[in-house]
C-alpha cells in the first residue's frame, strides 16, 4: 500500500529535493558570471547584498547570488567548490531544517553557504559544534573564506577571558561548542551590570551534529550551580545499609528501566535500621531518597561501563562517545551515592543557581537548523519539539559500501573470539579495520586479546581523547587496525591510504547493537565516504545488554535445541527483525523521557522567561522607579486584604496593618489607628500608598536622584536572584516527589503544572515583599555595590563536549540572629529582619 501512494503521489523527501533542484540550477547558471569578477569585484557583493537587505529586498531573493558568491570565494580561499548537493544542502539549511547528509559529504563547507547569506542580516549566526577542537578548526579554516568576503568570525571556547567573549560574540559569526552558548546565556542572566552580557539577542543557530546536541544531549539540563552545606554522612549509611541487603529478597531489580525496587522485606529494613516508623511517610523523604540512590550506585552503575575512577574521582563515561567527561557530576545524588559505594571523599552537594535544557535553549532562536548523517530515525522527535523537518540530501557519488548481515553468538566469549578471527584475517591482508566498542572495559578486553595474537592496532576510547581526531583519520590507511567506543572521533574524515581501495576499502565491526539504530549507523557511515569501497558488519551475542532487554531466552532456548556451540555464529532474518524491533521500542521510551523532560521543563521555561525578562529590563533601564511601586503597591492591597477579609468593619484587624506598616513601610508613629478607622479597604490601600509615595520622595531627596537609582537596582537584583535561586531548588524538591501522586490517581505531571504555578506566584509575591521591605526601611551606604547571592560558580551538565573548570564554591555569610542587622537600623538581626 505504502509503495503504491508513493508511486502515486511521490516521495515526500524526493519531492523537496527537486524542488530545491530549480535553485541549484540557478545558482549553477551563474557561475561563469562570477568567476569572471576580481577578488575586489567579487569581496564588494557582501556590501552589495548588505544595502539591499536595508532597503527591503528579501534576504531569499538575494539567496542564488550569495551562495554564487560564497563557492566562487571557496574556490579561490580553500581550493573547494561545492558540490551541487552541497549547495542544496545549504538550501535547506537556509530554510531552518535538518540536513541529513552521509559521512564524508562536506557538511562543514555546506554550512558556509547559509551561514554568510544569513550574517548579511548583521544579527550574529551561531554555529555549535560537539567539541572545541571542532569549533576551533572550523572556524579557522572556514574564517578564510568568510574574512575574504569581509565577514568577522569568532570562536567561543572555553576559558576565554569576558572581553574575548564579547568580541567572539560581536562577529558577524560565532563557532563554539553547545555546551558554551547554552553556559553563557545563563550566566548573562545572573549578571549585575548589563555591560557584563557577552550574548546578543539569539537569531540563528547552525547546529552541527545535531542529533547528538538535541537527542543524545537533551535528558538532562545545563546547570550552574554552587555548594550548598549538607552533611555528607547519610550516603555512607545508606551504602552501608544496602550493601547488606539481598536482591529479589529485599528489593528487584528492572533490567529494562535500569531501576531497583524495596521489597516489603527491604522497606522493614530500612525502617529499622534508620529507626523510623515509616519510610515513606513526608517527613523521611530524604532517607528514602538516599537508600533508592545507593541501590542504584551499587546495582545499576558500572564501573568502567558508565563511570571510571581516576586519582580518587568518579569520572562520568558518556554513554553516546565513551568519552571521560571530567569535570561533571551525576545530579540528585547519585554521584555522592557512587563515591560513597567507591570509599570516595563524598563531595558537598550543590545549589541549583541557574539551569536549562539544550531542548528550551535551543528553541529560543528566532530561526535554528541543523546537519548531521543520521536523522531520519529521529524525524518525529525534531518536528514535534523543534519543529524541524529532516530532509535527506542525496550523495554527490553513489554510496557502493556493502553492508553484510549480522551474525548472532551465544555467548559474549564466542562473540569476542569470531571478532578477533575477522580482524586477524583482514589485518593480513594489509586491509583496514575500525572496530566499534559500546564502553571503555570491551575496547581494552578486546585490546588484550589483540595483544595476544600479535595484532598491532590503536585504542580509541576516552582516555587518549586529546589523540583522537589524528588517530581517527588514519584509521584508513593498510594495515591499521582502530578499536573505537561509540562514535569517538566524531566529524573528523577517514581517508582511504594508497591501494585500499583495491583491498576492499575500510572495513567496519560492529561488536554490539547499540539501542539507537541511529547511532549503529553512525558508526556504518565512517566506510564508504565519497563513493569510496567499505563494508560494515555487527557481531552479536545473546549475552548483549539489548538482547537480554528483549528476548533473548526464547533465541537462547532454540540455540540450545539445535545444539550450538558457543562460536558458532546463526545468521537469520528473524533476529535481525527481532533486534531491530528492540531498538525501535527502546528509540520510543527514549523519546518518551526527554519528552517527559521538556514537558516538566516546560513548567520551568515558562517561569525562567517571566524572571528573565524581569532581570534584562531592570539591568537596561535607567531609572526603575516606576517598577518598584509596581512592587510596593500589591504589598501593601495583601496586608490590607489580609486583614480587612471579614464582612464586618468593626473585626477588622487595623492594629494589625499599623505594625506590619511601622515593621517594613513606614517610619515608627506615622501611621495611627484613627488615620484608618471607618475607611473602606480601597481608601486604607490609597492612604498608604500615599504615605509610601511620601516617604519614597523624601529618601530619593536626601539620597539625591542617582544614589536612589542604583540602590532600586540593588535591592530588586538581590531579591530576584536570591528568591529564584531558592525557587529553582524547591521546584526541584518538587519535581522529585511528584511522582508519588500517581498512587493517588492524579496525573504527576498536572499536579506539578499547578503547584509550580502556585509556588512562583508565592516566590513573586515575596520578591515583592523584599523589595519594598529594604527600599522603604533600609539604611543606604554610600558605597552601593551590586553583589552576586552565591559567590563561585561551578558549571555541569550531562552532555557531550567540554564543561566548565570546577572552582571552590562557597555560600555568602549568613548574618547571626544576635549581630547587627544589615539593614543599618541598629537593633539586633532577630530583633529586626530575622523576624
Amino acid at each position: 500500500m505504502l509503495g503504491l501512494v508513493k508511486k502515486i503521489f511521490g516521495d515526500a523527501n524526493e519531492r523537496e529535493v527537486k524542488r530545491i533542484q530549480r535553485t541549484v540550477d540557478e545558482i549553477n547558471s551563474m557561475e561563469s558570471k562570477f568567476t569572471a569578477l576580481t577578488d575586489d569585484q567579487l569581496r564588494a557583493k557582501t556590501d552589495e547584498f548588505k544595502a539591499r537587505l536595508e532597503k527591503g529586498e528579501e534576504i531569499d531573493n538575494l539567496l542564488p547570488e550569495a551562495f554564487a558568491t560564497v563557492r566562487e570565494a571557496s574556490k579561490r580561499t580553500l581550493g573547494m567548490r561545492h558540490f551541487d548537493v552541497q549547495l542544496l544542502g545549504g538550501r535547506v539549511l537556509h530554510e531552518g531544517k535538518i540536513a541529513e547528509m552521509k559521512t564524508g559529504e562536506g557538511k562543514t563547507l555546506v554550512a558556509t553557504l547559509s551561514v554568510y547569506l544569513n550574517a548579511l542580516l548583521g544579527k550574529g549566526v551561531h554555529v555549535v559544534t560537539v567539541n572545541g577542537y571542532l569549533a576551533q578548526r572550523d572556524s579557522e579554516i572556514m574564517g578564510q573564506l568568510y574574512n575574504f568576503l569581509g565577514m568577522t568570525v569568532g570562536c567561543n571556547l572555553h576559558g576565554l577571558s569576558h572581553s574575548e567573549k564579547q568580541e567572539a560574540y560581536a562577529c558577524d559569526i560565532t563557532y563554539g561548542t553547545n555546551n558554551e552558548f547554552g553556559f553563557d546565556y545563563l550566566r548573562d542572566n545572573m549578571v549585575l551590570y548589563k555591560e557584563q552580557m557577552v550574548q546578543r539577542p539569539l537569531y540563528y543557530a547552525i547546529i552541527d551534529e545535531v542529533d547528538s546536541i538535541l537527542v543524545d544531549e537533551a535528558r538532562t539540563p545545563l546547570i550552574i550551580s554552587g555548594q550548598a552545606a549538607k552533611s555528607t554522612e547519610l550516603y555512607h549509611a545508606a551504602d552501608r545499609f544496602v550493601s547488606r541487603l539481598k536482591v529479589e529478597e529485599d528489593f528487584t531489580i528492572d533490567v529494562k528501566l535500569r531501576n531497583t525496587i524495596l521489597t516489603e522485606s527491604g522497606v522493614e529494613k530500612a525502617e529499622r535500621a534508620f529507626g523510623i516508623e515509616n519510610l515513606f511517610d513526608h517527613a523521611n523523604v530524604t532517607v528514602n531518597h538516599h537508600i533508592q540512590q545507593a541501590l542504584k550506585a551499587n546495582f545499576i552503575m558500572k564501573r568502567d561501563v558508565d563511570y571510571v575512577v581516576q586519582e580518587d574521582e568518579v569520572v562520568i563515561v558518556d554513554e553516546f562517545t565513551g568519552r571521560l567527561m571530567s569535570g561533571r557530576r551525576y545530579s540528585d545524588g547519585l554521584h555522592q551515592a557512587i563515591e560513597a559505594k567507591e570509599q570516595l571523599k563524598v563531595q558537598n552537594e550543590s545549589m541549583t543557581l541557574a539551569t536549562i535544557t539544550f531542548q528550551n535553549y535551543f528553541r529560543m532562536y528566532r530561526k535554528l537548523a541543523g546537519m548531521t548523517g543520521t536523522a531520519k530515525t529521529e524525524e518525529e522527535e525534531f518536528r514535534r519539539i523543534y519543529g524541524l523537518d529532516v530532509i535527506q540530501v542525496p550523495t554527490n557519488r553513489s554510496m557502493i559500501r556493502k553492508d553484510i548481515p549480522d551474525v548472532v553468538y551465544k555467548s559474549e566469549a564466542g562473540k569476542f573470539k569470531a571478532v578477533v578471527e575477522e580482524i586477524v584475517i583482514r589485518h593480513a591482508n594489509k586491509q583496514p579495520v575500525l572496530v566499534g566498542t559500546i564502553s571503555i572495559e570491551n575496547s581494552e578486553k578486546l585490546s588484550e586479546m589483540l595483544k595476544r595474537r600479535g595484532v598491532t592496532h590503536k585504542v580509541l576510547n576516552a582516555k587518549f581523547h586529546a589523540e583522537e581526531a589524528e588517530i581517527i583519520s588514519r584509521a584508513g590507511q593498510s594495515g591499521s587496525v582502530t578499536i573505537a567506543t561509540n562514535m569517538a572521533g566524531r566529524g573528523t574524515d577517514i581517508l582511504l591510504g594508497d591501494s585500499v581501495g583495491e583491498l576492499g576499502g575500510l572495513h567496519i565491526i560492529g561488536t554490539e547493537r547499540h539501542e539507537s539504530r541511529r547511532i549503529d549507523n553512525q558508526l556504518r557511515g565512517r566506510a564508504g565516504r565519497q563513493g569510496d569501497p567499505g563494508s560494515s558488519q555487527f557481531y552479536l551475542s545473546l549475552e548483549d545488554e539489548l538482547m537480554r532487554r528483549f528476548g533473548a531466552e526464547n533465541i537462547m532456548a532454540m540455540m540450545d535445541r539445535l545444539g550450538l556451540e558457543e562460536d558458532q555464529p546463526i545468521e537469520s532474518r528473524m533476529i535481525s527483525r527481532a533486534v531491530e524491533s528492540a531498538q525501535k521500542r527502546v528509540e520510543g521510551s527514549n523519546f518518551d523521557t526527554r519528552k517527559v523532560v521538556l514537558q516538566y521543563d516546560d513548567v520551568m521555561n515558562q517561569q525562567r522567561e517571566v524572571i528573565y525578562k524581569q532581570r534584562r529590563d531592570i539591568l537596561e533601564s535607567a531609572d526603575i522607579r516606576s517598577e518598584v511601586m509596581e512592587m510596593i503597591k500589591p504589598v501593601v492591597e495583601r496586608i490590607v486584604e489580609a486583614h480587612c477579609s471579614e464582612d464586618i468593619p468593626e473585626e477588622w484587624d487595623l492594629q494589625a496593618i499599623v505594625d506590619y506598616v511601622h515593621a517594613n513601610l513606614l517610619d515608627e508613629g506615622s501611621l495611627k489607628k484613627e488615620d484608618i478607622w471607618g475607611k473602606e479597604k480601597e481608601e486604607i490601600s490609597e492612604l498608604l500608598l500615599a504615605k509610601v509615595v511620601a516617604l519614597y520622595n523624601e529618601r530619593e531627596e536626601a539620597l539625591g536622584p542617582e544614589t536612589m537609582r542604583e540602590f532600586e537596582k540593588v535591592v530588586v537584583l538581590r531579591a530576584v536572584d536570591s528568591k529564584w535561586m531558592d525557587h529553582i531548588d524547591a521546584m526541584d524538591q518538587l519535581r522529585q516527589g511528584i511522582h508519588l501522586r500517581a498512587y493517588g490517581g492524579t496525573d504527576p505531571l498536572r499536579e506539578y503544572q499547578f503547584e509550580g504555578f502556585e509556588m512562583f506566584k508565592e516566590m513573586i509575591e515575596t520578591i515583592q515583599e523584599e523589595v519594598a521591605k529594604y527600599i522603604m526601611k533600609a539604611r543606604v551606604e554610600s558605597n552601593l555595590e551590586r553583589q552576586e547571592v552565591v559567590k563561585g560558580q561551578t558549571t555541569s551538565t550531562s552532555g557531550g563536549g567540554e564543561t566548565q573548570e570546577k572552582r571552590p564554591a562557597k555560600r555568602e555569610e549568613r548574618t547571626g540572629r544576635n549581630d547587627p542587622c544589615p539593614c543599618g537600623s541598629g537593633k539586633k538581626y532577630k530583633q529586626c529582619h530575622g523576624k
